[in-house]
């Protein structure tokens, strides 16, 4: 895996904690890209000081039933880490941030080391950084059929020719993470344990909120 100017291909090349942004909503996913905007004090320390050394920052979600106020609410157990690839200073006291996602992680305990941000000790999905996923899984046709009936039923429009270039691993993940879908979606399209399910599951996920907003989805997939 190769994420800005550094390769994590292996345990070692991660470190043994990780500051955590717990977000509510929010999906990161290897390969992806997260934009964020930076404001509250102790984000801005955790970011500062993540830029002072690894560069990487773990997003996870609160965990599910948690309404996510709060300082210190209960994590999800598994999150995604991400390198900080793209960092701007507003003047006025925020940052611009764009993170890159490397692997997903699991929770192993929480760490307190002084600061007014969570760490945590991780185990990362070390398949994440070989790229094991097999793209050939995917249903695209499946995946483009549903996406375009989901586009079509609110009225959205799409860069079809940016879509058509995109290979199997982009476009899930992509899809995944720009979906807006609610926590509870997001953690089951983070958590799944392959490209194919991923891309099964949001499938799965997009026809429930045709059909809950449609009646019958079956003419709207046709």
């Amino acid at each position: 895996m190769h994420v800005g100017n550094a390769r994590y291909v292996k345990r070692e090349d991660l470190p043994e904690t990780v500051p955590v942004f717990p977000l509510s909503g929010a999906l990161l996913l290897p390969n992806g890209q997260l934009p964020l905007n930076i404001f509250e004090p102790r984000y801005l320390a955790m970011f500062d000081s993540a830029l002072s050394g690894s560069r990487l920052i773990g997003m996870i979600q609160p965990a599910l039933g948690e309404n996510g106020e709060g300082s210190r609410p209960a994590l999800s157990p598994i999150g995604c880490i991400g390198r900080i690839t793209s960092f701007a200073e507003t003047g006025d006291g925020r940052y611009i941030v764009s993170l890159s996602g490397v692997c997903r992680f699991r929770v192993m305990e929480e760490v307190g080391e002084g600061h007014p941000f969570r760490t945590v000790r991780f185990m990362p999905f070390l398949s994440d950084l070989s790229g094991e996923d097999d793209e050939t899984t995917v249903d695209r046709q499946q995946l483009l059929r549903v996406f375009r009936a989901y586009l079509d039923a609110n009225q959205l429009e799409a860069d079809w020719e940016a879509v058509e270039r995109a290979g199997n691993s982009t476009l899930v993940n992509s899809l995944s993470m720009m979906s807006p879908f609610g926590p509870a979606e997001k953690q089951a399209l983070l958590e799944a344990p392959d490209l194919k399910t991923r891309a099964e599951t949001l499938v799965a996920i997009t026809e429930i909120h045709l059909a809950r907003g449609f009646g019958d989805s079956d003419t709207i997939l046709q």
